[in-house]
């Protein structure tokens, strides 16, 4: 494991590789009150945060000693969660025109605080649902996501907890092309004939358990490697931080799952 220093030399080399590129200095303010943390020092700090497993923005803060307040920290982190997004879509669209033609799709359940607080959270009421996973309820929002065979990230979504996971596909994979695998959630023939183009894209979900199809043997492999998407939502969630209930913003919980993606695919 990379040692705290060397992981915030490689995360800053990483963010002014990506500044420079995209010259994303533009977007910085040119007149008023010079930002106490400039934006590379923002950016390699939000990212150190979920890549070395910080729990909060406090300890963070406490660790790098930057030269602000711990309220300055936390409002310029937040404030740079557009920028946070802008590159996560580039490198998505990268991702995209090298991807892989097999693809898996899947949701998450992406609770905005435990279940006993939930009838108190006020926070993200607006946009935070119930809903019912294998491992019970939840309140929050789900998190939909395409990947291909080798691990890239291609397209995501997050919605309210009780969206049905078949919505947002269409959308999801609207740029892309290959052999789209699924659970049995994802299960409709309306979906598999609206996705299908002659040729460039297949749906294939795996079949309910009362139902009765032979699959073929490219079929059941192609269902046993749908464990890999579980294993990225496995690693954002318990070593990029992707879930938390200690932001006290929209902002602050949006940002915050931006910055554990966007450091889980840059890692």
């Amino acid at each position: 494991m990379r040692t705290e220093s060397t992981l915030l030399t490689s995360l800053r080399a990483t963010v002014e590789r990506i500044v420079q590129s995209l010259d994303l200095t533009k977007v910085v303010p040119t007149v008023g009150r010079p930002r106490d943390l400039s934006l590379t020092e923002t950016l390699t700090a939000a990212l150190f945060w979920h890549q070395s497993q910080i729990t909060t923005k406090k300890k963070c803060w406490q660790l790098l000693e930057p030269h602000c307040s711990y309220k300055t920290f936390v409002v310029s982190i937040n404030r740079l969660a557009a920028l946070a997004l802008r590159i996560l879509l580039v490198i998505l669209r990268e991702h995209g025109a090298a991807a892989h033609r097999v693809k898996h799709v899947d949701s998450t359940d992406v609770p905005v605080c435990t279940v006993r607080k939930a009838s108190r959270h006020r926070t993200m009421a607006g946009l935070a649902q119930w809903s019912k996973t294998g491992k019970g309820w939840f309140y929050g929002l789900k998190l939909h996501l395409i990947a291909d065979l080798e691990g890239r990230i291609l397209s995501l979504c997050f919605t309210p907890g009780n969206t049905d996971d078949r919505v947002p596909v269409l959308d999801l994979a609207r740029d892309l092309d290959g052999v789209f695998v699924a659970d049995a959630g994802y299960v409709s023939a309306d979906l598999a004939q609206r996705f299908h183009r002659e040729g460039r894209r297949w749906f294939l979900a795996k079949p309910k358990a009362n139902m009765r199809v032979l699959a073929s043997s490219i079929e059941t492999w192609l269902y046993d490697t749908r464990m890999r998407i579980e294993l990225q939502f496995r690693n954002l969630k318990m070593f990029y931080g992707l879930v938390s209930s200690l932001p006290r913003s929209i902002t602050g919980y949006l940002a915050n799952y931006l910055y554990a993606i966007l450091a889980y695919v840059l890692a």
